[in-house]
């Protein structure tokens, strides 16, 4: 891989986190699971991707998401926020906050409408990221962050790109069933190792993956538990509650698209600098390690805790139903040098060639009712 070489003080981070899992792998008689390595390499303290001090977002970062692109987004998130708090309580959630650009840009447009909103919790497990929020909603005092999710909740939750970081196992189906690959160290290097998956993994592939029996051999996938898991919490702490809604962005598929014979390496995928890879072992802690979201899934597993799905919609119907055209029109198209670069990101959230088919919207919650333009774009059948 032709890749940007990291300066050595990110080496040395880096090559610290590497002697951190290698003893993990020693202490575990050799071998640990793909989710234990993903867990490490993303969230070791002080080390681990996410917890360490490296930008992650923007054109310094590996990555850019939505609320980056553009302040449209936020303002047609705080349009839907605002139908659902007239319906249940002025809170709003936010699990993952980045910079802290989708906060400010709904506390902005909720304040400009009127809209009250008591308090803005904002769950985030980023020292770095969490200072950097910090400082971008200073003139927001009702921002609150948490270290975990409240007991109830009423009001708005919004999780963006929050899923697809989720350690995930992997597994591989050879001709006689299913195969867990756990990670090794070997030569120096940490590498995949094959061993029989177990029960629990099993029972897993049976209840995540329709027709597992009828894959190739060969064929590599991810096993969402740690996510699944994430949703059931997120579903108690909902139906504790009285009236509330939660909106989960992501890129993924319902089962029937994520688990077909092409796909035969699943979509683990690796961002560094703005580049796309598939090796999770390039230099841990340096690089984001993500994989595609199976929203058949999460809304299983939402179910199952109690909550009700209020709505699944690819991001484009979201967006447009949410009415980000007309926020785009309150600059006038005639200001090319204002106009011109927020229709170019507009385009670029909606596009099916772009965010706007392959990203989701995965919608739960008990007591509120989506505003109608949304509910017309909805896609819950598909699950």
């Amino acid at each position: 891989m032709s890749l940007p070489v990291p300066s050595s003080d990110a080496l040395a981070a880096s090559h610290a986190l590497q002697h951190l899992i290698a003893a993990d792998i020693e202490r575990n008689a050799g071998a640990i699971s793909f989710a234990r390595y993903m867990e490490l390499a993303l969230y070791a303290p002080g080390l681990g991707y996410y917890s360490g001090g490296s930008a992650k977002l923007g054109k310094d970062g590996d990555f850019t998401t939505a609320p980056e692109l553009s302040p449209l987004f936020g303002a047609a998130l705080a349009r839907v926020a605002a139908a659902i708090i007239a319906q249940s309580a002025p809170n709003i959630l936010e699990f993952g906050a980045g910079t802290g650009k989708l906060a400010f840009d709904i506390l902005s447009e909720l304040r400009a409408a009127g809209v009250k909103v008591d308090a803005y919790y904002i769950v985030e497990l980023s020292g770095e990221l969490r200072g950097r929020q910090q400082d971008q909603l200073r003139d927001f005092p009702q921002v609150v962050w948490l270290d975990a999710l409240p007991a109830a909740f009423d009001g708005v939750v919004f999780g963006n790109e929050v899923l697809d970081a989720m350690p995930v196992e992997l597994v591989i189906k050879h001709p006689d069933g299913w195969q867990a690959l756990q990670v090794t160290v070997a030569d120096g290097r940490f590498q995949y190792l094959e061993t029989p998956a177990s029960p629990a993994l099993l029972a897993q592939v049976a209840r995540q993956i329709p027709e597992h029996e009828l894959l190739p051999a060969g064929y590599v996938t991810e096993l969402h538990g740690v996510a699944c898991g994430f949703m059931a919490t997120l579903a108690r702490m909902l139906d504790r509650g009285t009236a509330n809604a939660a909106f989960l962005f992501d890129y993924g598929f319902p089962a029937h698209e994520y688990y077909f014979d092409q796909r035969v390496t699943g979509t683990l995928m690796c961002h560094y600098r703005h580049h796309a890879h598939p090796d999770p072992f390039y230099y841990p802690g340096l690089q984001d390690i993500t994989a595609h979201v199976d929203f058949t899934a999460m809304a299983l597993a939402a179910q199952e805790a109690g909550i009700e799905v209020l709505g699944y919609l690819n991001q484009s119907g979201f967006l447009l139903g949410a009415g980000i055209g007309e926020l785009l029109l309150r600059t006038d198209p005639a200001d090319a040098m204002a106009y011109l670069p927020q229709a170019r990101a507009l385009q670029k959230l909606v596009s099916p060639a772009e965010m706007g088919e392959l990203f989701k919207v995965l919608v739960v919650g008990k007591g509120v009712e989506l505003p109608q333009a949304i509910v017309l774009q909805d896609r819950t059948h598909r699950l």
